[in-house]
């Protein structure tokens, strides 16, 4: 009893440790987080899902939930520019990349801070995924031009620069606080 008394003290105390605000890690989630949220929208105004940004420790936890679109995999990634004027969105701007990076994450000299996994759409039109991009700042997304997600109609070849040959822009939304 006595051990099982101290096991479970113990556990309590590295427990507590490891809340400590400077110890977190990057991508815990913050108490306080900003958030920010795009509704995903075809060129005709079909509403194809929702990007989701949140504020964690040491960068921004993005999440996307799509429906709706052609099952296959698909490029996405965050514009400089929260516009998304149909129809092939080109108003959204380049990727968002604050640092001066080449795109891809498989490319020695990138990521842009606006490069993500693909998205992979099922057969029933539906997929999701979720990243943290360390760096990545709330301020920096909802700057005085916004920002936007786009999905593209190819994959990502996570590589090419500017945009990893995903080819043209399928669905978009604006970044707006939430």
């Amino acid at each position: 009893m006595r051990i099982a008394i101290i096991g479970t003290a113990l556990a309590a105390t590295l427990a507590l440790g490891a809340c400590k605000e400077d110890g977190m890690q990057t991508g815990a989630p913050l108490a306080e987080g900003a958030r920010a949220t795009a509704m995903l929208r075809t060129a005709d105004g079909a509403d194809v899902g929702r990007a989701t940004a949140t504020e964690v420790a040491g960068g921004l936890r993005f999440t996307i939930d799509a429906m709706g679109i052609a099952p296959g995999t698909h490029g996405a990634h965050v514009h400089t520019t929260g516009k998304c004027d149909g129809p092939d969105f080109a108003s959204a701007g380049g990727h968002w990349n604050p640092t001066g990076m080449m795109h891809g994450s498989m490319n020695p000299k990138g990521p842009h801070e606006g490069d993500m996994p693909n998205l992979v759409i099922g057969a029933d039109g539906k997929g999701t995924i979720g990243v943290t991009i360390p760096g990545a700042t709330m301020a920096g997304l909802l700057d005085a031009d916004g920002s936007a997600l786009v999905i593209h109609a190819k994959p990502d070849d996570l590589m090419t620069d500017p945009s990893g040959n995903s080819g043209g822009r399928v669905a978009c939304g604006i970044f707006a606080a939430s």
